[in-house]
């Protein structure tokens, strides 16, 4: 069941956007008209009654079911979380709209509330079908061909059988979690969309700080950063409070289900092999040198200085012209770049335009970052970002709505077998974010502007992979650091330290209060060890990426079949028809070469 919001590890109704031009907002009346719409009260009605009935009708009765019969109880199933689903994604996307108003909070948590002890009935369902012999289950798969559709639901579920706890203690994991996890994620958010930030005497929001750390004017990305660690070491406590709380709920439920690792689960859900993630890990680590330390070396002498410090990490380049785009650019920018690729592909993207799918301007209250979420098969995705015109915001544009554009192919697979394991989810997104760079780079007019986008484009890698492994390697020390006893703020920044000059290389000097900056990233709150999905993603779009350059016309074709498979196929099964393995060491270290090569053409530029 879909019981937590969309998580930011995103013309119908447009707003002036000044120099950006009218910025569109989301129009989810294709969700629900309004908070008081009476089709809200009609679905609640509906949801309370049939999980109550399927309850009745299945619990301790599944292994007795024949094939027609358990394919009516998986059809029944995926209706119920097809409308929670639907609920939930109104509540959560109005409540991203504004963390700060009292009003939306209240409606999220009351809709969550109700949806979990009305779904409380269900949890039997997982419990018992994981009693069920394989090859009971086998036979039936065998019996009916609709049916065997959803083994790959199954065979996620399944995963999990060695973890299983008790039926009473799922049944209190399920009710407790509205007071537990979720409870810590929304405090989370609310305390960093309720923070001001003072940059040189004006007050800003965290992503309008953010933003300023690639201001062409280095005083005031000094400003900024310094703002970033002042605010977030007043309120360090509270940020190490919820990691703590978070990562010690994980390891108290972990070591009740026996789970090896803190990683365990997020494998498990990714469907993806622990071994697999281990290479990509250590292959990206042992890049540090050629990739982050020689870019980042490269850049201290583009700006005539022997260290950087951390607010140069994404400044632009000396060279690089102040830059804005307007929202009919950066449209027009990736639909082009789309279009190039499949005609299909631009057309499926467009109506993210002009009907009030994409949340774009940047507003108080407003959750940062971005985020694409697919709501439920039946309505259409919703993107959200923070614009605010830079080139990078264009790239961020292009990658959700990759995100966006999988989503609805993947629709078609249904309710249960949409939704994309993590590890590929990025495939898309990434996908497009290289299309629309490759448009740029083709197009540049000078040696500058050549050099600008490859630059540009080697830093969003490397803060796709390298910094998103260091994210990875310090989830995993402060899970571990936590099973020894309750961590101190100062605890948790030693651990942040311990991979930043390690990832980033020795041309780099950290200022005081830089140690607090992990109190920000979303992803260790919502979604533990999240990130190395966008590592797993970057590396696998690269080698797709070069097999689309020696490719015939078909490319397309296979392209478009993988991402309408969702999460019915596994990862392997996915990428054979290119001739790709995901599990084969070698298969990272081809992705990261395409980085190193993007860096040896910077560095031959300088000749």
């Amino acid at each position: 069941m879909r019981l937590t919001p969309p998580t930011p590890v995103f013309d119908a109704n447009a707003s002036a956007g000044g120099e950006l031009g009218n910025l569109p907002e989301w129009d989810l009346s294709d969700l629900y008209a309004a908070p008081d719409a009476p089709e809200i009260a009609r679905d609640l009605d509906w949801l309370e009654t049939e999980c109550a009935a399927f309850a009745k009708d299945y619990e301790g009765k599944l292994a007795d079911l024949d094939a027609a019969g358990m394919l009516t109880c998986v059809h029944r199933y995926e209706a119920i979380s097809q409308v929670s689903g639907r609920i939930m994604s109104f509540a959560g996307l109005r409540y991203y709209q504004n963390t700060v108003d009292a009003e939306r909070a209240k409606f999220l948590s009351d809709l969550q509330d109700k949806i979990t002890t009305f779904t409380t009935p269900l949890v039997f369902f997982t419990l018992e079908m994981n009693r069920i012999e394989d090859a009971k289950l086998d036979a039936l798969f065998e019996a009916n061909a609709d049916l065997a559709r959803y083994k790959p639901v199954f065979d996620r579920m399944r995963a999990m059988r060695p973890h299983q706890l008790s039926d009473e203690l799922e049944k209190f994991l399920h009710d407790q979690s509205v007071v537990g996890a979720t409870a810590w994620n929304k405090l989370f958010d609310e305390t960093i969309a309720g923070l001001d930030f003072d940059v040189d005497g004006e007050t800003f929001n965290i992503e309008g700080t953010l933003n300023f750390l690639t201001d062409p004017d280095r005083a005031k990305r000094e400003a900024a950063a310094k703002s970033l660690a002042t605010v977030f070491g007043e309120n360090i406590k509270i940020f190490a409070r919820v990691h703590n709380t978070l990562a010690k709920e994980k390891e108290v439920e972990d070591r009740w289900r026996k789970m090896p690792t803190p990683q365990t689960g997020r494998h498990l859900s990714n469907h993806v092999e622990p071994e697999v993630v281990e290479a990509l890990r250590n292959a990206v680590v042992a890049a540090y040198p050629k990739l982050s330390h020689r870019y980042y070396a490269l850049k201290a002498k583009w700006m005539g200085l022997d260290k950087l410090q951390v607010w140069d990490r994404n400044a632009p380049l000396p060279i690089e012209e102040p830059k804005t785009v307007d929202w009919e650019q950066a449209k027009a920018t990736v639909l082009d770049a789309y279009s190039d690729f499949s005609p299909k592909m631009a057309e499926i993207a467009e109506p993210f335009f002009h009907k009030g799918w994409i949340d774009a301007g940047v507003k108080p209250g407003k959750a940062p970052g971005a985020f694409a979420h697919p709501t439920v098969t039946d309505v259409h995705p919703y993107v959200m970002l923070n614009y605010l015109g830079k080139p990078r915001d264009v790239m961020t544009l292009a990658h959700e709505l990759g995100h966006g554009v999988h989503q609805v192919l993947a629709a078609d697979q249904g309710e249960l077998l949409s939704s994309t394991p993590l590890t590929l989810a990025e495939t898309a997104s990434v996908f497009g974010e290289m299309l629309t760079f490759r448009k740029l780079l083709s197009s540049a007019a000078t040696p500058a502007q050549k050099k600008t986008l490859l630059a540009g484009k080697v830093e969003d890698m490397i803060n796709t992979v390298v910094r998103q492994i260091a994210f990875y390697d310090f989830e995993c020390k402060l899970h571990d650091a936590r099973r020894e006893g309750e961590l101190t703020p100062e605890n948790i920044n030693e651990i942040w330290m311990s991979v930043q000059g390690e990832s980033l290389g020795p041309v780099f000097e950290f200022m005081d209060g830089y140690e607090t900056f992990w109190a920000y990233i979303p992803h260790f709150v919502h979604s533990p060890f999240y990130v190395y999905a966008y590592a797993f993603g970057d590396g696998l779009v690269n080698a797709l990426y070069a097999v689309y350059e020696e490719s015939g016309a078909d490319f397309q074709e296979k392209y478009f079949e993988m991402l309408k498979a969702g999460g019915s196929k596994h990862h392997k099964e996915l990428l054979a028809p290119f001739g790709l393995d995901a599990s084969d060491p070698a298969f990272w270290d081809k992705g990261l070469s395409m980085i190193s090569g993007l860096i040896d053409e910077l560095e031959a530029m300088e000749d």
